[in-house]
């Protein structure tokens, strides 16, 4: 590959902000262009989350001379004043070291991707040398930003699929026509337990298979402001909470909670950053949380610390309507909790037994967060089947099966298709009496638009792209997480939250009927999804026969902690513990027609057998540090 002149782009985020694929996938936009770039380290990303004191600024200022960097990317998407601060005490270091470019320095071009009102105003503060970018920006319209030339950008990675712009055009005619707006809440109150404390999700979906079923209704909320006191933050969730359970739209409310509350919950949070989300520190503010939204089903994010005991708490507190476990992740490696890899593995197996004995569903919070690490579609479908195996083994009757869709955003409608049911046909071949698989596919993260208009066609659009994964089956998906359409701008409001509750249940049933009268391709039948997933599930099964073979007990917490550290899952864009996991980092991904797939250094598309076979090559030195844990653990 030829690099371009000396131009070195850089990527740098706080470590506060989780949010990474965006930067990740900007980064090998601009490698398949020719482009040198370099992603902050964690050091880095430390220094950006106090920015404010000088001896972090000297250690960003450092890094940037050291690595002749010329461009420079920053990222934060949460609190709005955090953000502008964070980028003027950044602007203010570089002139004040005349290292920009009009005064002589090396620095060209500075980028910042955030909310769209934080990036208005960033961009008036900075008269437009910071370049902003506020989400939904084509592959094209985010290179020719970062000043690179249309000759330079490959064909192949800005090719499109036309089943995407006929989805697009079936959103357009949705939205425009304005009926999704009288589309009225559906009664879901057709059993004694609803809205009780004997109330589950399952009741509920039963309940209403009896009729013409349309899918339970899942939303992430979590109103927060740095500027408000805390409390006051928790008391304007619970009256979101009353209007969302009055308006009756929503069935399912995700507490989004905040950072500190999965991390130090019940400790003194004083000093302490929050990172954003609704920041609960007790059990008595679920209490009310509970009480204020019935007859809603209520579940939250499960804790990053004392992980068992917080389930606990969530089950006895909210009657959570299922838990959600993210095993490889929220903890050292993605930097969204204080535990190793192999502690926190072993808290979520012990998680897992508790939750079998509740007889709550379960949700592998997983395969997004792998593909947000630069995982392929292959990688994706297996974490999702290893969770699952590993699950029925901890005796879970339900689980609740996520599938983030759009993700990366630049994936093709046709390869989600392929890649959801290639997962779907592998977990559901768990299911016996005991153990049953309920779809929940969502929308990706940096899906939509920041233009509410545009947002609201692309939520009709990606519902009928849920519809086409199982489409002969109208009890499929059983559930949808609404991700709402302001989801690129702004926080969803209950009002919005609602709006975006519509035009999903609406446009599921235009699709449906548009399908039944023979007006949309039969996806079922289309021949490059099917030969696709025939390849997914071949690799797939491939990956776990190797994993099978040769990783013993593989469905622990051991054993989980050797197939990522060995390489059978591959991350390449892993920011935390790296030294350790090299070889999860060994491999390179790329995008292709639409797909992610694992390449080598020279861009070759790699088979499973050759990633089974350098993971093999590694367990024994794997296995050594696993046992020095271990050892460690017993003293």
């Amino acid at each position: 590959m030829y690099t371009v002149d000396k131009d070195v782009f850089a990527f740098i985020k706080p470590s506060l902000d989780a949010h990474t694929m965006g930067i990740n996938s900007a980064a090998e936009l601009l490698r398949d262009c020719g482009y040198q770039v370099i992603i902050g380290n964690e050091k880095i990303a430390d220094a950006m989350n106090n920015i404010k004191y000088e001896v972090n600024r000297q250690i960003v200022l450092d890094w940037i001379c050291s690595n002749k960097i010329t461009q420079i990317g920053l990222s934060y998407r949460l609190d709005e004043d955090e953000a502008v601060n964070m980028v003027g005490y950044f602007m203010n270091e570089l002139k004040n070291n005349n290292m920009l470019s009009f005064q002589g320095g090396p620095i060209k071009t500075i980028f910042f991707a955030g909310l769209p009102k934080t990036c208005e105003i960033i961009e008036r503060e900075h008269k437009g040398f910071v370049k902003t970018f506020k989400g939904g920006e084509s592959i094209r319209e985010s290179l020719t930003k970062m000043g690179v030339p249309e000759e330079r950008i490959p064909k192949d990675i800005i090719e499109g699929s036309l089943y995407d712009d006929l989805r697009m055009e079936f959103g357009k005619d949705i939205i425009n026509s304005g009926d999704y707006d009288s589309f009225k809440p559906i009664n879901r109150a057709t059993y004694d337990e609803y809205g009780t404390a004997e109330d589950t999700v399952v009741k509920r979906l039963s309940s209403n298979m009896k009729d013409s079923f349309m899918p339970l209704m899942r939303a992430h909320v979590g109103p927060y402001s740095s500027s408000v006191d805390r409390l006051d933050s928790v008391k304007e969730f619970i009256s979101w909470a009353e209007n969302l359970a009055a308006a009756k739209y929503l069935d399912i409310l995700s507490i989004g909670t905040s950072q500190l509350t999965q991390s130090n919950f019940g400790e003194d949070w004083e000093g302490r950053p929050n990172g954003g989300g609704v920041p609960v520190n007790s059990p008595e503010e679920y209490r009310m949380i509970w009480s204020a939204s019935r007859p809603l089903l209520l579940r939250t994010y499960a804790g990053t610390k004392n992980v068992p005991e917080l389930a606990k708490i969530h089950e006895e507190t909210l009657n959570i309507c299922w838990h959600a476990l993210s095993l490889w992740w929220f903890n050292k490696l993605d930097g969204r909790g204080p535990y190793d890899l192999y502690t926190n593995l072993k808290q979520h197996v012990e998680t897992l037994k508790y939750i079998a004995k509740t007889n709550k569903p379960f949700e592998p919070n997983l395969p997004h967060h792998f593909a947000f690490r630069g995982a392929d579609d292959v990688t994706y479908i297996v974490s999702a089947y290893l969770a699952a195996r590993l699950a029925k083994k901890m005796k879970i009757r339900t689980l609740i099966l996520q599938n983030m869709l759009n993700t990366p955003r630049y994936t093709w409608g046709i390869q989600d298709l392929a890649k959801s049911r290639a997962m779907l046909t592998l977990v559901k071949s768990l299911e016996e009496p005991n153990f049953k698989v309920i779809l929940q596919p969502r929308a990706g993260l940096d899906y939509f638009k920041p233009d509410l208009e545009e947002a609201k066609m692309q939520l009709a659009a990606v519902t009928a792209l849920m519809d086409d994964i199982d489409p002969h089956d109208e009890a499929s998906p059983s559930i949808i997480h609404v991700v709402s359409y302001s989801e690129a701008s702004h926080l969803a409001t209950p009002d919005i939250i609602n709006e975006s509750i519509k035009i999903t249940q609406y446009s599921l049933q235009k699709y449906r009927e548009l399908r039944r009268n023979g007006k949309i391709e039969d996806m079922s039948k289309n021949i490059d999804v099917q030969e696709r997933m025939l390849e997914l599930l071949d690799s797939a099964k491939t990956i776990i026969s190797g994993i099978e073979k040769y990783i013993d007990n593989p469905y622990s917490a051991e054993g989980f902690y050797k197939i990522f550290a060995a390489g059978f899952l591959p991350v390449p864009y892993l920011w935390g513990e790296i030294e350790e996991f090299k070889h999860a980092k060994a491999w390179k991904t790329k995008p292709i027609r639409g797909s992610v797939k694992v390449v080598d250094e020279n861009n070759r598309i790699v088979k499973s057998e050759k990633v089974v076979e350098y993971a093999r090559e590694n367990i024994k030195e794997v296995e050594y540090i696993l046992n020095q844990k271990i050892d460690i653990t017993k003293i």
